[in-house]
């Protein structure tokens, strides 16, 4: 008999599995339940980027593409990064098209992080960078944001992380879970700590069509970062594309290089019909796009006045699509709060701590949702917090 348990790679079984999921599958079994807790738009990919999906398909465009995307893809990521923040990328060597953001993130950690390199990330935050890290042979640190501060990283909290062996700094804005963004002022004072530096700096800006009040400002804009830093978008979260897998990496070119190498081995290219679909929605969905932030922000303001008004401290989340209410009054942790909603109101969330320790006494809950579900769900989770104060 095969002993698998010895065989298996060490550092792959002693990652912890992703603490999102194991609601859902709780939730899987159960009768009128509402989730608040899938990062994905309850909106369907609009329709001029399914016709140009299905298009592609009827004249028979199902072959491998160049391993970066197919250029005109890259041209139309150029043309969209110069237009909406005047940054100026070669579509043909500064530019690559991965499968989903996801895969940006860790090929940007794979071409640059050696064992041992640190790797600051700010928490709480999405969950894929601290296991990225480590299975690069990495050591992540993470650095603590805090309520008060509205979930920003500030430039005293990052000199305070930096060591010798830093090699990679994270910023995750607009943030998951928390909705947090940082403004431009919030930037340049990253960007005075990282000046005479050799700190890359990787810009998870998924969520940039998502903001509200506040235009998003790319950390690559700011007066010498372009050349340390490299920018990860995708189409999943401002396109309603999650199912369609496609993101892009746009950086220097000697990095964006040693990027493709790891992606050609591993991947080869991303999905010929999704690309196609994508030059549509980088064409022509900016008013679709505007349409879904509108009806966002309208469940944004619902979800938060609806947390306040039942005693909760709710920090007022400027970008995605997430709210991130303090729960510490009922005096349970995170994950006794998801649990006993979950079993007692048949509501779901997701506890805090599955985006960092640092969320502990939180709960991440996305309005991704119907308003009514959202209503249905706060007098739910109302109802409870009431029984448990």
């Amino acid at each position: 008999m095969m002993d698998y348990g010895s065989l298996i790679n060490k550092t792959v079984k002693d990652l912890a599995p992703s603490g999102i999921r194991k609601f859902f599958d709780l939730l899987a079994n159960m009768n009128d339940a509402i989730s608040l807790g899938v990062g994905e738009p309850d909106f369907v990919t609009p329709w001029a980027i399914r016709e140009a999906g299905i298009y592609s398909l009827e004249k028979g465009q199902t072959y491998y593409t160049s391993n970066s995307g197919i250029l005109e893809l890259r041209e139309e990521i150029s043309r969209y990064l110069k237009r909406k923040y005047n940054l100026l990328y070669n579509a043909a060597s500064e530019v690559l098209v991965t499968v989903g953001g996801s895969e940006a993130i860790d090929l940007v950690i794979r071409a640059l992080v050696c064992p041992g390199d640190e790797v600051l990330i700010p928490e709480p935050s999405f969950v894929c960078y601290k296991p990225c890290t480590i299975l690069a042979g990495g050591a992540p640190v993470t650095i603590k944001t805090k309520e008060e501060n509205e979930f920003r990283l500030t430039k005293e909290e990052l000199l305070s992380h930096i060591t010798p062996k830093t090699k990679l700094l994270i910023l995750p804005y607009p943030n998951n879970p928390t909705g947090a963004i940082m403004q431009r002022r919030d930037l340049e004072e990253i960007a005075d700590v990282l000046r005479g530096t050799n700190i890359l700096v990787l810009s998870d800006e998924i969520y940039s069509e998502l903001t509200y009040g506040v235009k998003h400002t790319s950390f690559a804009e700011i007066d010498g970062m372009k050349e340390r830093t490299i920018l990860v978008n995708g189409f999943s979260k401002a396109f309603a594309m999650t199912g369609w897998r496609l993101g892009y990496a746009c950086g220097p070119e000697e990095i964006i290089k040693e990027m493709t190498k790891i992606h050609q081995y591993a991947i080869m290219c991303t999905p010929t019909t999704s690309q196609y679909a994508a030059i549509e929605a980088l064409r022509s969905c900016d008013e679709e796009v505007s349409n879904m932030v509108r009806e966002y922000n309208y469940r944004r303001r619902v979800m938060v006045n609806g947390f306040r008004n039942m005693g909760l401290s709710c920090f007022e989340p400027k970008g995605a699509f997430y709210v991130f209410p303090n729960i510490q009054k009922t005096k349970m942790t995170s994950e006794e709060f998801a649990q006993r909603l979950l079993e007692e109101q048949k509501v779901a969330v997701v506890p805090g701590t599955a985006f960092g320790e640092s969320g502990e006494g939180f709960v991440r809950c996305s309005y991704a949702y119907s308003i009514k579900n959202i209503e249905e769900a706060l007098k739910r989770i109302g109802e409870f917090v009431k029984k448990h104060s």
